[in-house]
Protein backbone atom coordinates (compact mmCIF):
# COMPACT_ATOMS: atom_id res chain seq x y z
CA UNK A 1 0.00 0.00 0.00
CA UNK A 2 2.77 2.45 0.82
CA UNK A 3 4.44 2.03 -2.56
CA UNK A 4 1.42 2.89 -4.67
CA UNK A 5 0.52 5.86 -2.49
CA UNK A 6 3.98 7.39 -2.94
CA UNK A 7 4.01 6.69 -6.67
CA UNK A 8 0.60 8.31 -7.02
CA UNK A 9 2.01 11.50 -5.54
CA UNK A 10 -0.10 11.54 -2.40
CA UNK A 11 0.94 11.75 1.23
CA UNK A 12 1.05 8.32 2.84
CA UNK A 13 -2.14 8.73 4.85
CA UNK A 14 -4.64 10.38 2.55
CA UNK A 15 -6.16 7.71 0.27
CA UNK A 16 -9.03 5.53 1.50
CA UNK A 17 -10.95 2.77 -0.25
CA UNK A 18 -14.27 1.55 1.16
CA UNK A 19 -16.18 -1.54 0.10
CA UNK A 20 -19.82 -1.01 1.03
CA UNK A 21 -22.34 -3.71 1.77
CA UNK A 22 -25.74 -3.63 3.44
CA UNK A 23 -24.37 -4.20 6.92
CA UNK A 24 -20.65 -3.45 6.80
CA UNK A 25 -18.01 -1.01 5.58
CA UNK A 26 -14.61 -2.57 4.84
CA UNK A 27 -11.99 0.18 4.86
CA UNK A 28 -8.43 0.33 3.53
CA UNK A 29 -6.24 3.34 4.39
CA UNK A 30 -2.97 3.99 2.54
CA UNK A 31 0.04 3.49 4.79
CA UNK A 32 -1.92 1.22 7.16
CA UNK A 33 -1.65 -2.50 6.62
CA UNK A 34 -4.63 -3.49 8.79
CA UNK A 35 -8.17 -3.49 7.42
CA UNK A 36 -10.78 -1.57 9.34
CA UNK A 37 -14.38 -2.66 9.57
CA UNK A 38 -17.39 -0.58 10.57
CA UNK A 39 -21.08 -1.28 10.76
CA UNK A 40 -23.07 0.40 8.01
CA UNK A 41 -25.30 2.33 10.40
CA UNK A 42 -25.28 5.77 12.02
CA UNK A 43 -22.94 4.71 14.83
CA UNK A 44 -20.51 3.00 12.46
CA UNK A 45 -20.41 5.99 10.13
CA UNK A 46 -19.72 8.37 13.03
CA UNK A 47 -16.86 6.16 14.20
CA UNK A 48 -15.48 5.95 10.65
CA UNK A 49 -15.45 9.75 10.29
CA UNK A 50 -13.78 10.20 13.69
CA UNK A 51 -11.08 7.65 12.88
CA UNK A 52 -10.38 9.14 9.46
CA UNK A 53 -10.15 12.63 10.96
CA UNK A 54 -7.48 11.37 13.38
CA UNK A 55 -5.55 9.68 10.57
CA UNK A 56 -5.50 12.58 8.16
CA UNK A 57 -4.45 15.24 10.68
CA UNK A 58 -4.03 18.52 8.82
CA UNK A 59 -3.74 17.01 5.33
CA UNK A 60 -6.33 16.31 2.65
CA UNK A 61 -8.10 12.98 2.63
CA UNK A 62 -9.69 11.44 -0.45
CA UNK A 63 -12.15 8.58 -0.12
CA UNK A 64 -13.33 6.24 -2.85
CA UNK A 65 -16.45 4.07 -2.71
CA UNK A 66 -18.34 1.91 -5.14
CA UNK A 67 -22.03 2.57 -5.81
CA UNK A 68 -23.82 -0.31 -4.10
CA UNK A 69 -27.51 -0.08 -4.80
CA UNK A 70 -28.00 2.87 -2.47
CA UNK A 71 -26.26 1.32 0.55
CA UNK A 72 -23.43 3.81 0.06
CA UNK A 73 -25.52 6.99 0.10
CA UNK A 74 -25.56 7.69 3.84
CA UNK A 75 -21.85 6.94 4.09
CA UNK A 76 -21.10 9.32 1.22
CA UNK A 77 -23.21 12.00 2.87
CA UNK A 78 -21.50 11.54 6.25
CA UNK A 79 -18.01 11.67 4.73
CA UNK A 80 -18.75 14.81 2.73
CA UNK A 81 -20.27 16.52 5.76
CA UNK A 82 -17.05 15.67 7.61
CA UNK A 83 -15.13 17.58 4.93
CA UNK A 84 -13.54 14.69 3.03
CA UNK A 85 -13.22 14.48 -0.76
CA UNK A 86 -15.39 11.59 -1.94
CA UNK A 87 -15.43 9.78 -5.27
CA UNK A 88 -18.26 7.36 -6.04
CA UNK A 89 -17.24 4.81 -8.67
CA UNK A 90 -19.63 2.75 -10.74
CA UNK A 91 -19.20 -1.04 -10.34
CA UNK A 92 -18.13 -1.36 -13.98
CA UNK A 93 -15.27 1.08 -13.31
CA UNK A 94 -14.01 -0.88 -10.32
CA UNK A 95 -14.14 -4.23 -12.14
CA UNK A 96 -12.43 -2.73 -15.19
CA UNK A 97 -9.64 -1.40 -12.98
CA UNK A 98 -9.32 -4.80 -11.31
CA UNK A 99 -8.94 -6.45 -14.73
CA UNK A 100 -6.33 -3.84 -15.65
CA UNK A 101 -4.39 -4.83 -12.54
CA UNK A 102 -4.82 -8.53 -13.32
CA UNK A 103 -6.83 -9.08 -10.15
CA UNK A 104 -9.41 -11.80 -10.73
CA UNK A 105 -10.23 -12.72 -7.15
CA UNK A 106 -13.09 -10.79 -5.57
CA UNK A 107 -13.61 -10.39 -1.83
CA UNK A 108 -14.63 -7.40 0.25
CA UNK A 109 -11.03 -6.65 1.37
CA UNK A 110 -9.72 -7.05 -2.20
CA UNK A 111 -12.46 -4.75 -3.50
CA UNK A 112 -11.56 -2.15 -0.86
CA UNK A 113 -7.90 -2.28 -2.02
CA UNK A 114 -8.93 -1.96 -5.69
CA UNK A 115 -11.15 1.02 -4.87
CA UNK A 116 -8.28 2.64 -2.96
CA UNK A 117 -5.95 2.14 -5.94
CA UNK A 118 -8.56 3.57 -8.32
CA UNK A 119 -9.00 6.53 -5.99
CA UNK A 120 -5.26 7.22 -6.01
CA UNK A 121 -5.19 7.08 -9.81
CA UNK A 122 -8.33 9.19 -10.32
CA UNK A 123 -7.65 12.46 -12.15
CA UNK A 124 -11.18 13.74 -12.81
CA UNK A 125 -13.17 16.34 -10.95
CA UNK A 126 -14.41 15.57 -7.46
CA UNK A 127 -18.20 15.60 -7.42
CA UNK A 128 -20.16 17.33 -4.69
CA UNK A 129 -23.64 15.97 -4.12
CA UNK A 130 -26.71 18.01 -3.34
CA UNK A 131 -28.36 16.37 -0.33
CA UNK A 132 -31.74 17.66 -1.47
CA UNK A 133 -31.41 15.77 -4.73
CA UNK A 134 -30.24 12.60 -2.98
CA UNK A 135 -33.52 12.22 -1.11
CA UNK A 136 -35.51 13.17 -4.22
CA UNK A 137 -33.61 10.56 -6.24
CA UNK A 138 -34.82 7.87 -3.83
CA UNK A 139 -38.40 9.09 -4.26
CA UNK A 140 -37.91 9.06 -8.04
CA UNK A 141 -36.62 5.49 -7.84
CA UNK A 142 -39.85 4.50 -6.08
CA UNK A 143 -41.84 6.07 -8.93
CA UNK A 144 -39.71 4.27 -11.53
CA UNK A 145 -40.20 0.94 -9.78
CA UNK A 146 -43.95 1.51 -9.68
CA UNK A 147 -43.89 2.22 -13.41
CA UNK A 148 -41.98 -1.03 -13.98
CA UNK A 149 -44.64 -2.90 -12.00
CA UNK A 150 -47.33 -1.37 -14.21
CA UNK A 151 -45.51 -2.47 -17.38
CA UNK A 152 -45.13 -6.02 -16.04
CA UNK A 153 -48.83 -6.20 -15.13
CA UNK A 154 -49.85 -4.96 -18.59
CA UNK A 155 -47.70 -7.68 -20.13
CA UNK A 156 -49.39 -10.31 -17.95
CA UNK A 157 -52.82 -8.92 -18.80
CA UNK A 158 -52.24 -9.64 -22.48
CA UNK A 159 -51.53 -13.28 -21.66
CA UNK A 160 -54.80 -14.02 -19.85
CA UNK A 161 -58.18 -14.84 -21.31
CA UNK A 162 -60.13 -15.42 -18.08
CA UNK A 163 -62.39 -12.39 -17.61
CA UNK A 164 -62.24 -12.44 -13.81
CA UNK A 165 -58.44 -12.54 -13.78
CA UNK A 166 -58.19 -9.80 -16.39
CA UNK A 167 -60.52 -7.65 -14.30
CA UNK A 168 -58.35 -8.10 -11.20
CA UNK A 169 -55.19 -7.29 -13.14
CA UNK A 170 -56.81 -4.20 -14.68
CA UNK A 171 -57.84 -3.03 -11.21
CA UNK A 172 -54.29 -3.45 -9.94
CA UNK A 173 -52.91 -1.51 -12.91
CA UNK A 174 -55.37 1.29 -12.19
CA UNK A 175 -54.39 1.32 -8.50
CA UNK A 176 -50.67 1.52 -9.27
CA UNK A 177 -51.23 4.18 -11.93
CA UNK A 178 -53.11 6.30 -9.40
CA UNK A 179 -50.26 5.85 -6.93
CA UNK A 180 -47.67 6.74 -9.55
CA UNK A 181 -49.46 9.96 -10.45
CA UNK A 182 -49.83 10.91 -6.79
CA UNK A 183 -46.13 10.26 -6.15
CA UNK A 184 -45.15 12.44 -9.12
CA UNK A 185 -47.28 15.26 -7.74
CA UNK A 186 -45.71 14.80 -4.32
CA UNK A 187 -42.17 14.83 -5.74
CA UNK A 188 -42.96 17.92 -7.81
CA UNK A 189 -44.26 19.69 -4.69
CA UNK A 190 -41.11 18.78 -2.77
CA UNK A 191 -38.84 20.01 -5.54
CA UNK A 192 -40.76 23.26 -5.95
CA UNK A 193 -40.09 24.15 -2.32
CA UNK A 194 -36.59 25.09 -3.50
CA UNK A 195 -36.58 28.18 -5.73
CA UNK A 196 -33.43 27.25 -7.68
CA UNK A 197 -34.71 23.77 -8.49
CA UNK A 198 -38.19 25.08 -9.36
CA UNK A 199 -36.58 27.53 -11.80
CA UNK A 200 -34.58 24.73 -13.42
CA UNK A 201 -37.72 22.61 -13.73
CA UNK A 202 -39.61 25.46 -15.42
CA UNK A 203 -36.77 26.01 -17.88
CA UNK A 204 -36.62 22.35 -18.89
CA UNK A 205 -40.40 21.99 -19.23
CA UNK A 206 -40.41 25.01 -21.55
CA UNK A 207 -38.93 22.70 -24.19
CA UNK A 208 -41.63 21.24 -26.44
CA UNK A 209 -41.62 17.48 -26.00
CA UNK A 210 -40.23 17.38 -22.46
CA UNK A 211 -43.01 16.83 -19.96
CA UNK A 212 -42.82 17.13 -16.21
CA UNK A 213 -41.97 13.46 -15.66
CA UNK A 214 -38.91 13.63 -17.92
CA UNK A 215 -37.93 17.05 -16.55
CA UNK A 216 -37.94 15.70 -12.98
CA UNK A 217 -35.55 12.96 -14.08
CA UNK A 218 -33.18 15.45 -15.73
CA UNK A 219 -33.16 17.86 -12.78
CA UNK A 220 -32.72 15.16 -10.13
CA UNK A 221 -30.52 12.61 -11.90
CA UNK A 222 -28.38 14.99 -13.95
CA UNK A 223 -27.66 18.07 -11.81
CA UNK A 224 -24.60 18.87 -13.96
CA UNK A 225 -26.85 20.02 -16.83
CA UNK A 226 -26.21 23.62 -17.73
CA UNK A 227 -22.50 23.42 -16.94
CA UNK A 228 -21.58 20.86 -19.61
CA UNK A 229 -20.75 21.00 -23.30
CA UNK A 230 -23.24 19.24 -25.56
CA UNK A 231 -20.72 16.41 -26.05
CA UNK A 232 -20.21 15.98 -22.30
CA UNK A 233 -23.96 15.96 -21.68
CA UNK A 234 -24.56 13.31 -24.35
CA UNK A 235 -21.74 11.15 -23.03
CA UNK A 236 -22.93 11.42 -19.43
CA UNK A 237 -26.40 10.26 -20.42
CA UNK A 238 -25.04 7.44 -22.59
CA UNK A 239 -26.43 9.03 -25.75
CA UNK A 240 -23.12 9.75 -27.47
CA UNK A 241 -22.18 7.35 -30.29
CA UNK A 242 -18.66 5.98 -29.87
CA UNK A 243 -16.33 4.89 -32.67
CA UNK A 244 -15.54 1.17 -32.94
CA UNK A 245 -12.52 0.98 -35.23
CA UNK A 246 -9.47 -1.25 -35.22
CA UNK A 247 -6.98 -1.51 -38.08
CA UNK A 248 -8.93 -1.68 -41.31
CA UNK A 249 -12.13 -2.72 -39.52
CA UNK A 250 -14.55 0.15 -38.98
CA UNK A 251 -17.70 -1.02 -37.21
CA UNK A 252 -21.02 0.74 -36.68
CA UNK A 253 -20.92 3.37 -33.94
CA UNK A 254 -22.90 2.54 -30.81
CA UNK A 255 -24.03 4.33 -27.68
CA UNK A 256 -22.95 2.78 -24.40
CA UNK A 257 -22.62 3.43 -20.67
CA UNK A 258 -23.90 6.59 -19.05
CA UNK A 259 -26.92 7.10 -16.84
CA UNK A 260 -29.42 4.52 -18.00
CA UNK A 261 -32.45 5.99 -16.21
CA UNK A 262 -31.85 9.40 -17.79
CA UNK A 263 -31.38 7.81 -21.20
CA UNK A 264 -34.58 5.76 -20.91
CA UNK A 265 -36.59 8.80 -19.86
CA UNK A 266 -35.31 10.87 -22.78
CA UNK A 267 -35.89 8.04 -25.24
CA UNK A 268 -39.51 7.69 -24.04
CA UNK A 269 -40.01 11.45 -24.46
CA UNK A 270 -38.39 11.48 -27.91
CA UNK A 271 -40.99 9.21 -29.50
CA UNK A 272 -44.02 11.54 -29.21
CA UNK A 273 -41.82 14.63 -29.54
CA UNK A 274 -40.38 13.48 -32.87
CA UNK A 275 -43.81 12.72 -34.30
CA UNK A 276 -45.89 15.60 -32.95
CA UNK A 277 -44.71 17.97 -30.24
CA UNK A 278 -41.36 19.37 -31.35
CA UNK A 279 -41.02 20.57 -34.94
CA UNK A 280 -37.21 20.57 -34.72
CA UNK A 281 -37.26 16.90 -33.77
CA UNK A 282 -39.91 16.05 -36.37
CA UNK A 283 -37.60 17.54 -39.02
CA UNK A 284 -34.57 15.74 -37.57
CA UNK A 285 -36.34 12.37 -37.48
CA UNK A 286 -37.54 12.58 -41.10
CA UNK A 287 -34.17 13.88 -42.29
CA UNK A 288 -32.32 10.96 -40.69
CA UNK A 289 -34.74 8.25 -41.82
CA UNK A 290 -34.66 9.68 -45.35
CA UNK A 291 -30.90 9.12 -45.30
CA UNK A 292 -31.42 5.48 -44.35
CA UNK A 293 -31.25 5.65 -40.55
CA UNK A 294 -33.36 3.09 -38.70
CA UNK A 295 -36.29 4.17 -36.55
CA UNK A 296 -34.34 3.40 -33.36
CA UNK A 297 -31.21 5.25 -34.48
CA UNK A 298 -33.26 8.32 -35.42
CA UNK A 299 -35.05 8.28 -32.06
CA UNK A 300 -31.72 8.09 -30.22
CA UNK A 301 -30.60 11.16 -32.13
CA UNK A 302 -33.83 12.92 -31.13
CA UNK A 303 -33.33 11.94 -27.49
CA UNK A 304 -29.80 13.35 -27.67
CA UNK A 305 -31.16 16.57 -29.18
CA UNK A 306 -33.71 16.93 -26.35
CA UNK A 307 -30.86 16.64 -23.87
CA UNK A 308 -28.85 19.27 -25.75
CA UNK A 309 -31.87 21.60 -25.65
CA UNK A 310 -32.18 21.09 -21.88
CA UNK A 311 -28.48 21.74 -21.36
CA UNK A 312 -28.72 24.92 -23.44
CA UNK A 313 -31.72 26.47 -21.65
CA UNK A 314 -30.17 25.76 -18.25
CA UNK A 315 -26.85 27.26 -19.34
CA UNK A 316 -28.56 30.40 -20.66
CA UNK A 317 -31.12 30.63 -17.89
CA UNK A 318 -33.85 31.47 -20.40
CA UNK A 319 -36.77 29.38 -21.70
CA UNK A 320 -36.56 27.42 -24.93
CA UNK A 321 -37.54 29.28 -28.08
CA UNK A 322 -38.54 27.58 -31.33
CA UNK A 323 -36.31 29.83 -33.42
CA UNK A 324 -33.34 28.70 -31.32
CA UNK A 325 -34.10 25.02 -31.74
CA UNK A 326 -31.02 24.44 -33.83
CA UNK A 327 -28.70 25.65 -31.04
Amino acid sequence: MQGWAREAGYSITNIVGIDVSKRELVVVVSGHAALRRYTNDAAGRRRLCRDLAKIVGTGTLRVGLEASGGYERKTVSALRKAGFEVIVFQPIQVRAYARYLGQRAKTDPIDAHIIALATAAYEGEIGHSDERLSSMAEHLTFIEQTEEDIVRLKTRLDGFTDTALKTRLAAEIKRLTTRRNAEIRSLRKTLRQHLDLATRLDLVTSIEGIGERTALTLIIRMPELGSLTREEAASLAGLAPFDDQSGKTDRIRHIKGGRAKVRRSLYAAALPAAFKWNTALVDLYHRLTARGATHKKALIACARKLLIFANAVLARGTPWIKSGATA
